[in-house]
């Protein structure tokens, strides 16, 4: 693929998720209800639900995707960063379902959003742990914002709502990190198509940040 494809390709993809954004902002239930504000009541249910919700919410699938493509720019141990980041959503949930209140929780994600598109944007990478910290602290907020679909479900569903959160995102940043790391590997201009992501990333979060602000 040359320069000029490859640029035409990520132009699109960000076109298509600023696109999804709007049309998911119009509609805040669906953003955060993939079963239609229906709490799921069996296992096929919890793992579909819990399959959505990092995807439905274009600011969950936008961080994800970014955590990923920082991976690819940290070596070896990158993967760390989207692992740190999964489990500690799984933390966020529980915090929630203990009914246990964080502040300003859709504040905190479209900052994130911000941050991790600032990072990705950059000409210096920042270090490992630094950002796996980072990731640690916005996946306890994401997380928060996962359980409020599942509260109230029985274990069951619970389990699996879990299970399919924890494997999407790990799916879909694993897809990022490849992805990365063939951008990466290309002749010339990689470190601009990776720097344009981060920058279409800001973009997001910026505009998520100015909504949860204004709200």
């Amino acid at each position: 693929m040359n320069k000029n494809k490859a640029i035409a390709l990520v132009g699109l993809v960000s076109s298509i998720l600023l696109i999804v954004g709007l049309l998911i902002n119009a509609s805040p239930v669906l953003a955060h209800h993939p079963n239609g504000g229906k709490i799921p009541s069996t296992f096929s249910e919890g793992f579909m639900s819990g399959l959505g919700h990092p995807v439905i919410g274009i600011d969950h699938l936008v961080f994800v995707v970014a955590i990923g493509l920082l991976a690819a720019l940290s070596q070896k141990l990158g993967m760390i960063i989207p692992t740190t980041f999964v489990v500690t959503t799984a933390v966020g949930t529980a915090i929630h379902l203990q009914n246990v209140n964080l502040p300003a929780p859709e504040l905190v994600i479209s900052a994130s959003v911000l941050v991790m598109g600032i990072f990705l944007a950059r000409k210096n990478q920042a270090s490992l742990a630094l950002l796996s910290v980072i990731s640690a602290i916005a996946g306890i907020f994401h997380g928060y914002a996962y359980g409020e679909s599942i509260v109230g479900a029985e274990t069951t569903a619970l389990g699996a709502y879990l299970l399919g959160f924890c494997a999407i995102q790990l799916a879909i940043s694993a897809i990022a990190f490849y992805l990365g790391k063939w951008v990466i590997n290309q002749p010339s201009r990689s470190s601009i198509l990776l720097r344009f992501a981060g920058f279409t990333t800001c973009g997001i979060g910026f505009a998520f940040l100015s909504q949860a602000i204004l709200n």
